[in-house]
């Protein structure tokens, strides 16, 4: 039993250093955030109209552009970009952004996704270039 939790203790580390892990959840958590605060019945949901699904649709996309990136890091950029716009777009569509707690999250979450770099093996240089000749 003690190898097994090992085990996935090692797989777990593994996939959170190869992926924008804390991005993702920080996105995770502004998306239902904004979900949880646009919560009401269906009737005044219908009878709203397009204001009323937005909430759903913003906070359903910051979701996504959470998940996305943990499945596929190298589309880290573009649902990074897209989470922060989401989330900024939720301060006016849904209860403030999830009363300022669910967009600042999901901003949060959106720039480390993008922020996000492959972690590099201990004593791995960067190669500088050459410095170029200045001529006189």
């Amino acid at each position: 039993m003690l190898s097994r939790l090992r085990t996935a203790y090692v797989w777990f580390r593994a996939f959170r250093r190869t992926r924008p892990f804390w991005g993702g959840v920080w996105l995770v958590a502004g998306g239902w955030t904004v979900l949880k605060f646009s919560l009401s019945s269906v009737q005044l949901i219908v009878s709203t109209g397009f204001g009323g699904v937005a909430g759903y649709l913003v906070g359903g996309g910051m979701i996504l552009c959470g998940l996305i990136p943990l499945a596929a890091p190298r589309q880290r950029y573009t649902f990074g970009l897209i989470g922060c716009v989401l989330a900024v777009v939720s301060l006016v569509v849904s209860n403030l952004g999830g009363f300022l707690l669910g967009m600042a999250l999901g901003v949060l979450g959106g720039s480390m996704t993008v922020g996000w770099g492959t972690k590099r093996p201990r004593g791995a240089r960067v190669p500088r270039s050459a410095p170029e000749a200045v001529e006189g």
